[in-house]
């Protein structure tokens, strides 16, 4: 699953591509003039901006430095110097950029034929295929973001080189806007929040593993029963598949030689096994392990599957980008007939469990890939054709997404955005037309002939843990109610006068199944209400003497510091409305 950690896709846009590109040349040209011994391999444009990977042979440039950097590029656009296209052959660029290892390296890459072109402004040069702006005095509102490590062409065996990132906008207005999104989206950064408020950790010992602690998995516990809800009232049977399986099994399936390079393998009695990055041909095993009819159909069989895969360390973020995770799978068999029925009640599952998240959503029809696929391409253009008709008869807005489809087929992509306005594709639908050939999946048609059935794999979670991560950052860590570890806490105003009359509540609580506490600890009131501020605890009842004599409880949210009192009994079934409707 992808994730999109911005909060505008550059990309989009195809002015702010030129304006971005073009930043990235001067800011390059400011390195250069800083630092002249800089040698540069790539600089592209990406989703949130530039970069440009850098070998300053021992130098190294920190955070600290890039106020000076945007100085010389600030006086770099008030020269105003155009930005020039040229044209040479391969032997002109090699004569060129003799002295610069990374350039000769990129051309000798080229074939021999190829028109190479470059780009200049003033003293600087560099290959590049464009486009740009037409001068660099359009590259005027522009920030340096962040420094990292990026080993040359991406392998570990070669130099580390500097990758310098920053980001250019047409107006000062639209560059602190994004400035400030960046810093709120800091604050919600969910590897901090989730070491705050004890929700997982990372080690050493396991990288790119999650552990998640006490507070986690209630979260855990309670999005899977949300999950388990939802999908029994779509009549939904539920499946435990192994987690280790044989080499012989993954080949059947076209995972070997698509995505051996990501697996994880041991030898076990002299068999090679792998253990599974993805739940489906599991789930091809149960769907075989006993006869089914038309009568069967559509039959749903879902499966909160732990799967592994080889991420690169590099790539590893938090909860965002792990080895280890658990993917809310399911399978479902189906006649040809049933497709378009199953497809839209399957999104309006997707609707509605994102709903409650307060999640918006596009949607994406992925294609075939161009060169890592099975199958017929006549079966995937039928499959493509069926998805995007069913889209079109919900009557929700598409776009195409060329060549994005999984290797066995196309499918739907779900890009839902969070309380900052990012993106991040979690649910799919996936129409699949051969693994069910690949693993020789029948049923008995009703003229008891055998045949194949069309299957959906699918997921609207994704990743339970990237899911997390997501809700963290979307909520800021201040869960609602049906979803906090905390929901209560209770705060006596002094032990000695107030705390039997908090304990008869917690107790009263604590029947009803909610998750509460009291906070009896010999500290002020004020630093305590602090406290469960800082947890984001979402209701706190404060307890003293006009609670006792008036046999009531003083609620304050959190977030506010309004008070005001209820009956026990009748706040109860305010807090039982809210967590009914997931409010």
């Amino acid at each position: 699953m992808k994730e999109r950690d911005y909060m505008i896709n550059i990309l989009n846009d195809q002015d702010l591509v030129k304006l971005n590109h073009s930043a990235a040349h001067v800011m390059a040209q400011a390195i250069r003039r800083l630092y002249p011994q800089a040698n540069f391999w790539v600089g592209p444009v990406i989703t949130s901006g530039f970069y440009y990977d850098i070998d300053l042979y021992g130098e190294v440039i920190s955070e600290a430095d890039f106020e000076q950097i945007e100085r010389e590029m600030k006086k770099i656009s008030k020269d105003g110097k155009r930005i020039t296209r040229a044209e040479l052959s391969k032997s002109e660029a090699l004569e060129l950029f003799k002295d610069d290892p990374y350039k000769i390296d990129l051309i000798n890459d080229l074939p021999t034929d190829e028109v190479i072109s470059t780009y200049k402004q003033g003293e600087f040069i560099d290959l590049c295929r464009g486009p740009h702006v037409e001068t660099v005095k359009e590259v005027k509102h522009f920030k340096l973001l962040k420094v990292s490590g990026a080993y040359f062409k991406g392998d570990s065996k070669n130099k580390q080189l500097q990758r310098v990132y920053g980001i250019a906008f047409r107006s000062q207005a639209e560059l602190d806007d994004h400035l400030f999104m960046l810093e709120e989206a800091a604050k919600r950064d969910h590897k901090k929040l989730g070491r705050e408020l004890d929700i997982f950790m990372m080690s050493d010992y396991a990288v790119g593993h999650p552990f998640f602690l006490n507070n986690g998995m209630i979260l855990r516990n309670e999005l899977e029963k949300f999950w388990y809800d939802e999908h029994t009232k779509e009549n939904y049977e539920f499946i435990k598949t192994p987690v280790m399986l044989s080499q012989e099994l993954w080949e059947k399936s076209g995972h070997w030689a698509n995505y051996k390079d990501n697996m994880y393998t041991t030898t076990v009695d002299d068999q090679v096994y792998a253990i599974k990055p993805m739940n489906c041909p599991g789930g091809m095993l149960a769907y075989k392990n006993s006869m089914h009819s038309y009568r069967d159909f559509p039959l749903r069989v879902g499966e909160l599957g732990h799967v592994h895969r080889y991420e690169a360390s590099g790539a590893l973020n938090g909860l965002f980008r792990v080895r280890s995770f658990t993917q809310d799978d399911a399978h479902i068999f189906m006649t040809k007939d049933q497709v378009e029925a199953e497809t839209i009640r399957l999104m309006d599952l997707i609707d509605r469990i994102y709903s409650a998240f307060n999640f918006e959503y596009r949607i994406e029809l992925s294609t075939r890939p161009e060169a890592k696929f099975i199958g017929e391409i006549a079966d995937w253009d039928e499959s493509e054709r069926i998805l995007e008709e069913v889209i079109k008869k919900t009557g929700r807005q598409y776009q195409i997404n060329v060549g994005d489809g999984a290797f066995y087929g196309p499918k739907i992509d779900f890009q839902i955005k969070d309380s900052l306005g990012r993106e991040w594709q979690c649910g799919t639908i996936q129409l699949d037309m051969n693994l069910p050939e690949r693993f020789d999946l029948t049923y008995i048609d009703d003229h008891g002939d055998k045949v194949r059935p069309i299957m959906l794999h699918r997921a609207i979670f994704g990743s339970l843990e990237r899911f997390i991560g997501i809700l963290i950052e979307h909520y800021a860590g201040a869960f609602p109610l049906w979803l906090a570890p905390k929901q209560i806490e209770i705060i006596p105003v002094n032990n000695e006068f107030h705390l039997e009359y908090s304990q008869k509540i917690e107790k009263r609580l604590k029947e009803l199944g909610y998750r509460v506490s009291i906070d009896q600890r010999d500290e002020k009131l004020g630093y305590r209400l602090r406290q469960a501020q800082i947890m984001k605890v979402p209701v706190q009842l404060i307890i003293g003497d006009n609670e006792i004599n008036d046999e009531t409880i003083n609620v304050r949210r959190y977030g506010s510091r309004d008070q005001k009192a209820f009956s026990l009994e009748e706040y109860i079934e305010i807090l039982d409305t809210e967590i009914a409707n997931k409010a």
